[in-house]
Parts: C-alpha cells; sequence; structure tokens
C-alpha cells in the first residue's frame, strides 16, 4: 500500500512540478523531487516512510498553490525556453 501511494505523490510532483511557467522554478521543483526521492529510496522504517509521505503531501499542495501564484505574475521566457 505505502509503494503504491508513495508513487502515486512522487508522480504528482512531477506533475505540478511541470506546469511552473518558470523555468528557474520548474527545473528547481523537479530536480527536489528527485533528490528527495532517491535520498529514502531504501528506507525501511514504516515510521519514517509514513512521515515522508505526510511532508510529501504537504508539500504537493504548496507546489500546486504557488503553480497558481506563479501563473498570477507570469515573467519572460528565459533565453534557454526559447532554443
Amino acid at each position: 500500500m505505502s509503494r503504491h501511494k508513495v508513487l502515486r505523490i512522487y508522480k504528482e510532483l512531477l506533475k505540478e512540478g511541470q506546469k511552473f511557467s518558470d523555468f528557474n522554478f520548474r527545473s528547481y521543483a523537479i530536480r527536489r523531487t528527485q533528490d528527495a526521492f532517491r535520498q529514502h529510496k531504501d528506507e525501511q522504517d514504516v515510521a519514517k516512510i509514513n512521515s515522508f509521505i505526510k511532508t510529501a503531501e504537504e508539500n504537493l499542495v504548496m507546489v500546486k498553490r504557488q503553480v497558481v501564484v506563479g501563473d498570477l505574475y507570469r515573467a519572460e521566457k528565459v533565453l534557454l525556453e526559447n532554443l
């Protein structure tokens, strides 16, 4: 059950991170998500896994909120995005 939940949250965080309009925020969100999940991939302690899932769910809510705010104040595209 928890493996399925972890994978679902991971995919949702990556999907939401892709929605950032700003290149730097988008890159940071994706990189940070990947790094955090890689760091905890071999964890076996159920309490730590549940704590990590709770933190990931809170971060998912925050990312969704920040994507909306970012869309309200959209900036010009970075040179890398225009290539």
